[in-house]
């Protein structure tokens, strides 16, 4: 089994709601296990500022799906939840992203990893060095 982080966040309807209801989602799958998560913090919006303030946490995922697996189950768990994509940075009813996937450094069309803009986003960061201080600081070391 494979260690993965995850960045979970959430600023329309019932933000708290939605993450937990991620986090069970995720946990349910059959090659998922959640074994650790965050406090969820209050943020303000990045990118796009005129919108509700986010809730964001942290998961660390056991998997045996590969990354670019593991991202389907990301955004099938979105689409199932409702996320419907209509702006860049906009308000979402849930937002999932692979943060790390083990030490693996990769670029796809798809995918890139750790995720590029990690280590610019303290909403990122702060609950992944809740969980995972060593990561987070691996991905801050890495964009140096």
């Amino acid at each position: 089994m494979a260690l993965a982080w995850l960045s979970l966040g959430a600023n329309i309807g019932d933000p708290r709601a939605q993450l937990e209801e991620a986090i069970r989602r995720l946990d349910a799958h059959p090659h998922i296990r959640v074994t650790k998560q965050s406090e969820v913090i209050s943020t303000k919006p990045w990118g796009k500022t005129d919108q509700p303030d986010f809730a964001n946490m942290a998961a660390e995922i056991e998997t045996d799906l590969e990354p670019i697996d593991l991202l389907h189950v990301a955004l099938d768990t979105e689409r199932e939840m409702g996320r419907v994509r209509h702006e860049v940075w906009g308000p979402r009813v849930i937002d999932i992203d692979i943060i790390a996937y083990e030490r693996i450094e990769m670029q796809t069309g798809r995918l890139t990893l750790p995720h590029p803009h990690a280590h610019a986003r303290d909403f990122v960061l702060v609950p992944l060095r809740e969980i995972a201080p060593d990561t987070a600081n691996w991905i801050v070391a890495l964009s140096a």
